[in-house]
């Protein structure tokens, strides 16, 4: 097999840097493009008869220019693998560059967003009051929307956080379960609380519960209510119904914030042409002050492995409607 030199490093020591440990990033690129890729002393190479030259020359053009300014972490790298294309690498330059950071949390860690779509998202969370973020699991749309109605509660800006979502596997029927209301739909809210407590530390948290400045319910509770100066997640929000899906809306108040996550093709409801998040995305778009963002595969913060699962299921989830 003859090979090609397509890229001399400016710099030999980014060489260890972007192969990674035990040239784990350089597999990862191999994997990701199918391709053998050969690096010494500073030299890339690829077969001849290779037809990502171009896209892998600016990939690794990128690579080193972030090298130069800082680090990145294997989770890093995916995600710029799944949104790196020739014509967005000043984007994808400048996200990791100038990383917008979200917050800090208590534990030292910086959280920003790591693709493209989730500065978009951020973005839209500073400048609307209703925020629908549809995609699949682990692109991150709840993640960093309980990230950022920490930074809301934090500054002052909101005087609560409310977290809510539609307890379909119970059919709402939360009385036969024991404990308080909290205990009752505490474990369909898991998802929601990773965030708090890598954000605030579980006691911290606990603390805000206690005061009921974060505040858990199901969403069948919220009717009747007004809902001012809150941050409120509606998580899960494909298995709402049309009507749940009415009622929490038209319960957002003054100085308030509506973050409404889901994934449509996960939807758990009896009839799945009932769901309130597919009627209010058809409804809602356009209106002035309600952003829709999506998210998909690309977006995947998860094993490199889940991206790869999706891609197969959404294969065969076509084919099935063909």
């Amino acid at each position: 097999m003859k090979y090609k030199s397509i890229y001399r490093l400016k710099d030999p020591l980014n060489e260890a840097r972007i192969a990674g440990p035990n040239n784990k990033f350089l597999h990862l690129i191999e994997d990701y493009y199918r391709e053998e890729i050969l690096m010494r002393l500073a030299e890339i190479k690829i077969r001849e008869d290779s037809e990502n030259e171009e896209i892998l020359v600016s990939l690794f053009s990128l690579l080193e220019e972030i090298f130069e300014h800082g680090n990145l972490t294997e989770i890093d790298l995916v995600s710029i693998l799944n949104n790196f294309r020739c014509e967005n690498t000043n984007e994808i330059l400048e996200l990791f560059l100038n990383k917008n950071i979200l917050i800090t949390t208590h534990t030292g860690k910086t959280i920003y967003p790591k693709t493209l779509n989730q500065k978009y998202y951020l973005s839209a969370l500073e400048k609307n009051d209703i925020i629908f973020a549809v995609g699949p699991a682990g692109t991150g749309k709840t993640y960093l929307g309980v990230l950022f109605a920490v930074t809301k509660l934090k500054a002052g800006e909101v005087r609560k956080i409310v977290l809510v979502r539609p307890v379909v596997e119970a059919g709402e029927k939360l009385g036969y379960l024991p404990g308080d209301l909290k205990e009752k739909v505490d474990p369909y809210l898991v998802p929601l609380y990773d965030g708090l407590y890598e954000a605030l530390g579980k006691e911290q948290v606990d603390k805000l519960i206690e005061k009921r400045i974060v505040e858990i319910a199901p969403l069948a509770y919220m009717r009747g209510r007004t809902l001012e100066g809150a941050v409120v997640i509606l998580d899960e929000a494909q298995n709402s119904s049309q009507m749940q899906m009415k009622m929490l809306l038209t319960r957002l108040g003054y100085g308030s914030k509506m973050i409404i996550t889901g994934d449509i093709t996960q939807i758990d409801l009896p009839d799945q042409n009932s769901s309130g998040l597919v009627q209010a995305l058809k409804l809602l778009e356009g209106i002035k002050n309600i952003q829709i963002c999506h998210f998909d595969r690309r977006d995947v913060m998860r094993h490199p492995l889940v991206e790869k699962i999706i891609e197969r299921y959404e294969k065969h989830e076509n084919k099935s409607l063909q």
